[in-house]
């Protein structure tokens, strides 16, 4: 995510503050470190020491010189650690090893039912995470940190889901506690459209610190990044656009007990049912994809108007939050042609001007990659904290 650095804030006078400056991968002096920050040489060089200790930054050879003895340049060192990422979905698994930049070094995923319960899927990211990092030499102690998403409302605090609807079994497990018995890493756990909104940006949109991303698949949600920020309100359900009352559906029952809600009539789950015959019944986001690819004027007109109902609830985040990106994902995306133009015309046609002057609408350009990402960045941003850096070292 794009990092907003006070250079005179008291953070950089830590080797971890430091550590910030250098993740944004350019190589830097010692000389350069000191005026950057405001420090003395003596204090940047005890800093780079300590740094250097921990591997997490290196020496650069050749750097140019402006006279006398030769610079020396320091630099984010990505192979130092590296990170576990998991992405649980619904009816899927996926697990990567990344470095320190999120680059991605090994990963696994097969088709995995959520509702198999908690206990089910940690055993599962153990073994697959032990296999990746046997398959890439690296030992778990050099794990530092693990990330991981989920299809439901988490309380990011203490990384346990709370009452998540398709995850039976799952209310207020402790995740952190399970996987932190076994792999000796910090563990942080998000709901997963907040992970893809991570990824995304990270990504894709690097200079852009104000962005929505919408998952389109069996239901909606969004997740909200402003001021450079995830944005995860007072009890972790920020972006639950799903199931914000759209008057064309008002008499229409959705899965969460309400009546009217954007869910119930414009998500996948909604299509299928909708566009399922006697002769052939729809089940999946993927089947109304595939209709609509063989070039079907149905699935592509209620794909339209599934875009046009979301514009409609996107219309108020915009001239709530003015975003300048608007990001649209999720399994749904697969049909953006259709779906996002849906979404352009009702947000360009009822937004004040000044609002989507600027206002890109586009799909996902990370696509399935998006949540894996995210749960790395997830990890990666905490795991590198000035705080536990400055933890690391004993301070």
């Amino acid at each position: 995510m794009t990092r907003s650095l006070d250079l005179g804030s008291p953070a950089f006078s830590t080797a971890g503050g430091l550590l910030q400056l250098l993740r944004d991968g350019h190589p830097r002096t010692r000389a350069e470190l000191a005026a950057l920050t405001g420090l003395s040489r003596p204090t940047v060089a005890q800093r780079i020491d300590q740094l250097l200790e921990l591997g997490l930054i290196a020496p650069v050879e050749a750097a140019v010189s402006t006279g006398g003895r030769p610079s020396s340049q320091i630099a984010f060192n990505p192979r130092a650690r590296v990170v576990l990422a998991a992405d649980l979905g619904a009816l899927h698994a996926r697990i990567a090893l990344t470095d320190l930049d999120g680059r991605l070094l090994a990963e696994f995923s097969e088709s995995r039912d959520i509702a198999e319960g908690p206990d089910a899927a940690i055993a599962w990211i153990l073994g697959a995470g032990r296999r990746l990092l046997q398959q890439t030499g690296v030992t778990a102690a050099q794990v530092a940190g693990i990330g991981v998403g989920v299809p439901g409302p988490v309380e990011f605090s203490s990384g346990r889901p709370i009452n998540p609807p398709i995850m039976p079994g799952w209310d207020r497990y402790d995740i952190p506690g399970a996987l932190g018995a076994e792999i000796d890493a910090p563990v942080f756990v998000d709901n997963d459209v907040n992970i893809m909104a991570l990824g995304e940006q990270t990504s894709s949109w690097p200079g852009i610190s104000d962005l929505i991303f919408i998952k389109v698949a069996s239901g909606i949600g969004a997740g909200v990044i402003s001021g450079g920020r995830l944005q995860r309100g007072a009890h972790g359900a920020a972006g639950d656009i799903g199931h914000v009352a759209l008057a064309r559906a008002a008499d229409t029952p959705c899965p969460c007990g309400n009546r009217g809600c954007l869910e119930a009539v414009a998500s996948g789950r909604a299509l299928a049912h909708a566009l399922s015959t006697a002769d052939a019944a729809l089940t999946r986001p993927s089947e109304v994809v595939a209709l609509a690819k063989t070039g079907d004027v149905t699935a592509i007109q209620a794909i339209r108007q599934a875009g046009r109902d979301l514009g409609e609830v996107l219309t108020v985040c915009v001239s709530l939050m003015n975003p300048s990106t608007i990001v649209i994902g999720g399994t749904m995306a697969q049909a953006a042609e259709h779906l996002v133009a849906g979404v352009r015309e009702v947000v360009y046609a009822r937004s004040i001007p000044l609002s989507t002057e600027h206002l890109t609408i586009a799909p996902s350009r990370a696509r399935g990659d998006a949540a894996i990402l995210g749960a790395a960045q997830l990890a990666i941003d905490a795991a590198l904290s000035p705080a536990r850096i400055t933890a690391a070292l004993g301070g």
